[in-house]
This record gives structure tokens, C-alpha cells and sequence, in this order.
């Protein structure tokens, strides 16, 4: 695996990135929550702002008729959407796909993700401010191609989901499990998905135990799991330095394959571009890393070429 990615020039001044998602053409569009918008970096370097304000995104992903999915949170400060929506890069169509389940605003929609099938998962997690929560789940739902939500996974399964990946021939669902309390889960888990999506098996793949977990993640067409995990500088009594900050590569099975290392805090989330899908985008802190790396990325959209 490569060492040492290289940080991309400058964006703006960027207060907390996540998000990333990569158009066809290799532009590069990510959150930046706390300043409350969406920022595009093109392949020339050239880069502005996509829409401001956001609503507070957090997670984007293409699905493949080239439509931007955003999950609109509730972090950083006021104006959050607590919603899922959808841009249509081709239009400029901009739609709720769901902004309330059994009839309760979502806690935070947190990261998102398509399968093969063209079905939508998302989590939908709150973290810091939780005085507002109309709901007292923090599940995983599933957005089927008819629009109909279901929620597919809660407590007591799962503790606090947060980032999410799903293999292209829509069989294997990997979930993020974060929670930061003192003894919370630090896992990410492994479910089996039957042709309606429902998940089920579920299985431990790699547990961080008391360090900061994952974060954001990714598949490569080999199927491991890039983890965006790990901290320098412990938030509190939840979290130790254990693990280091960094891309974690770890197999279906669990193996440690590798490490990326990122000397940042707080790195968040990962996506996998350039013409061959073997560039990595790596959102840090206030940062945007890349690298090369030897696989190609799993998605959705766009088709490597």
C-alpha cells in the first residue's frame, strides 16, 4: 500500500470536510459541515462552491444515472435538513426523497450509499446535540426504486450506525458502528442482504475496541473495506490514541491488510476516482488528502473506464 498521500492544494478555508463523492468527469465534490455547504474540486484544480448552504450534508454519493445523493444532517449549528435528498447533475433537479419516518424527522442522516441495484442505504445516527431528537432509533433504512423507506436495522442490533458501504451485486451490506460513550462499540459489522435487501448473519469483521473506530468507508473491487479511522489527540474518556489515524484496508474476513496513515484529526471519509478508480480522496480535519492506491474502487457510478 502507498505511504505518505499528498494534500491536495487549498480548497478554501474548510472547517470540518467529509462526503466525498467523484462525478464522471473526476471533479470532486465534498461537505464541509460546519461552513454549512458543498465544495467542488475539478481535476485542473479549479474549485468553487456547489451549494451553499447545504442544510448541513454530511454524506454524497452518485448512483448510476449520475444523480448526487445528499444526507442532510444536523451538525455544526442550526439549519440542518435532517433529510435525504438528490441532485440531478444532468438537470440541475434538486428533490426530498425522505425527510420523515412513521411520521418523526430523521436524528441526523450521516452517510449513504447505492447498490447494484439502484437501492439506497443510509444511517441516520445524532451526535452532539441530542435535545431535539424526535425519535429515540438511530437506525439504517433502506430507500427501495419505488421510493418506499424501511427502516432494516436498530437498537439493540447495532448501537450507533455512521458510515456504510454496500457490494455492487447487492449481497453484502458493511456498517460502521460508533458510538462515543465510554464501552461503546467500535465495530464494523458485516450483514448478509436477501433479494428484497433485507439484512441478516450479522457478523463482527474487524472491532477497534476502546481507540476511535471507523468513520467513513469504501470497497475496493476485490472486496475489502477502506476504513477511515483513528485519532492522534483522544476527544475524551470514550476514545483512547490506541488507533492510529489512518485508511484502514481490511479484508471481507477481517485480516489487516494495511495502513494508510494520515497524521490528522479527525479524518472522516474516503472515495475512490481518476480514470482507472485506483485515486484516493481522503477527507481529514480540515483537509482534502489523495494517494494511489493498487485496486480499483467498488461504486456505483461512474464505470472505470
Amino acid at each position: 500500500l502507498p505511504r505518505g498521500p499528498t494534500e491536495v492544494p487549498p480548497v478554501s478555508s474548510l472547517a470540518f470536510t467529509e462526503g466525498p463523492a467523484i462525478d464522471e468527469d473526476g471533479t470532486l465534490y465534498f461537505s464541509d459541515i460546519e461552513n454549512n455547504r458543498i465544495l467542488l474540486l475539478r481535476p485542473d484544480g479549479t474549485r468553487e462552491v456547489f451549494r451553499e448552504p447545504s442544510h448541513r450534508t454530511n454524506g454524497n454519493t452518485f448512483d448510476r444515472e449520475r444523480r448526487l445523493y445528499h444526507c442532510e444532517g444536523a451538525e455544526f449549528g442550526p439549519g440542518g435538513g435532517r433529510r435525504v435528498t438528490r441532485t440531478d447533475m444532468s438537470t440541475g433537479q434538486y428533490e426530498i426523497l425522505t425527510d420523515r419516518f412513521d411520521g418523526l424527522r430523521y436524528n441526523s442522516p450521516n452517510d449513504i450509499c447505492i447498490d447494484g441495484l439502484g437501492r439506497v442505504f443510509f444511517t441516520d445516527p445524532r451526535y452532539g446535540d441530542r435535545s431535539d431528537m424526535e425519535m429515540t432509533i438511530e437506525g439504517v433504512y433502506r430507500i427501495d426504486t419505488n421510493g418506499q423507506v424501511t427502516r432494516i436495522l436498530a437498537q439493540p442490533d447495532i448501537e450507533r450506525p455512521n458510515g456504510i458501504a454496500v457490494t455492487q451485486d447487492s449481497k453484502t451490506l458493511y456498517l460502521v458502528d460508533s458510538c462515543p460513550t465510554v464501552g461503546g462499540n467500535r465495530k464494523i459489522w458485516s450483514f448478509d442482504l436477501d433479494a428484497n435487501g433485507t439484512p441478516s448473519n450479522q457478523r463482527v469483521v474487524i472491532d477497534f475496541g476502546a481507540g476511535r473506530g471507523g468513520d467513513g468507508m469504501r470497497l475496493d473491487m476485490e472486496g475489502n473495506l477502506y476504513i477511515a479511522a483513528g485519532i492522534m489527540v483522544p476527544r475524551g474518556p470514550h476514545e483512547t490514541a490506541d488507533v492510529l489515524p489512518g485508511i484502514y484496508v481490511v479484508s471481507p474476513d477481517g485480516q489487516m491488510k494495511g495502513r494508510i496513515p494520515i497524521h490528522e484529526d479527525v479524518l472522516t471519509n474516503l472515495a475512490f476516482g481518476g480514470t482507472d478508480g485506483r485515486q484516493l480522496y481522503i477527507t481529514a480535519g480540515k483537509t482534502i488528502y489523495s494517494t494511489r492506491v493498487a485496486v480499483a474502487g467498488q461504486v456505483a457510478f461512474p464505470k472505470w473506464k
